[in-house]
């Protein structure tokens, strides 16, 4: 699968790549506050990219369960320092972690070249118009709820999560194509943490391979979350960092069932990860 965007092209058919995660936020979940100044946040995206990311991934605003909303002036004050000091020190690809269109568009301005929109372009009105009028490729997530509800008891019809979930994607796909957005340009999340138990996260792993049939490469966006935890019974731990081995696990199988991406971290390991798998037999 070729994935283009803004004249780029990275073909994901025989090759996954890494994302990179760049939180320039005082909350998030694993690294909140750690790289809140621009120059650390930038220094970090530059650490991350010589490890072997594939693009990085800029956030300005935590959508860990429970985080609240912040104002678009302080996404933009975030966030766009961040994109112009990559900007002049690398050509890699950069996604923005955003839900708002006008943080989009000013990301994009200063050279950025991703939109990665949890809310899959239901949050704002304007985001498709922006994404496709800068010909920017665009990664659509499935999420139920808020951030503030998402984990109050996700249930999901005959608990069939992986057929909602597609079912969503799918209808999501169709509006940013309704925009204008280049099919090419697609890329499709299916959330996991956002919304959804321990067994609703297992049930999307094991069913990649339905969601790869939708036609568009698959990210999967697991490093460092609870689920990790519980399923290995080390949830007690504190450390998020601790929960690596258990993503590894999830990088390596993913990639086999046929994902293409994932939005991780601790770039070395993972890409050790996901090298090996594409080396053994039946891999994508």
């Amino acid at each position: 699968m070729i994935w283009r965007f803004c004249g780029r092209e990275l073909d994901l058919s025989l090759r996954g790549g890494i994302v990179g995660i760049v939180n320039v936020t005082p909350d998030s979940f694993s690294d909140g506050g750690a790289f809140l100044d621009p120059s650390a946040a930038c220094e970090q995206g530059l650490k991350l990219l010589e490890e072997g990311a594939l693009l990085l991934d800029l956030g300005g605003e935590s959508t860990r369960p429970g985080s609240l909303p912040v104002s678009t002036e302080d996404e933009l004050r975030r966030v766009v320092p961040v994109v112009k000091a990559l900007r002049r020190q690398s050509d890699a690809p950069i996604s923005i972690d955003t839900s708002k269109a006008a943080v989009a568009e000013a990301c994009l301005s200063e050279g950025a070249d991703i939109i990665n929109d949890v809310t899959a372009l239901s949050g704002d009105p304007g985001m498709g118009k922006v994404v496709a009028e800068a010909r920017a490729g665009l990664i659509l997530m499935h999420m139920q709820g808020t951030p503030q509800t998402m984990q109050a008891d996700p249930t999901y019809p005959q608990d069939n999560v992986v057929g909602e979930v597609a079912k969503y994607l799918s209808a999501r796909r169709d509006a940013a194509l309704g925009c204008g957005v280049d099919s090419a340009a697609i890329i499709l999340d299916p959330g996991l943490g956002f919304g959804k138990t321990v067994a609703h996260n297992l049930a999307l792993i094991r069913g990649i391979p339905l969601l790869h049939k939708l036609g568009a490469p698959l990210m999967i966006g697991h490093s460092r979350k609870s689920f990790l935890g519980k399923v290995t019974g080390t949830e007690h731990q504190v450390s998020p960092e601790s929960r690596l081995a258990a993503g590894l696990a999830v990088t390596a199988l993913a990639r086999s069932l046929g994902a293409s991406l994932f939005r991780v971290h601790d770039v070395s390991p993972h890409l050790e990860a996901l090298r090996m798998a594409e080396a053994l037999p039946g891999n994508r």
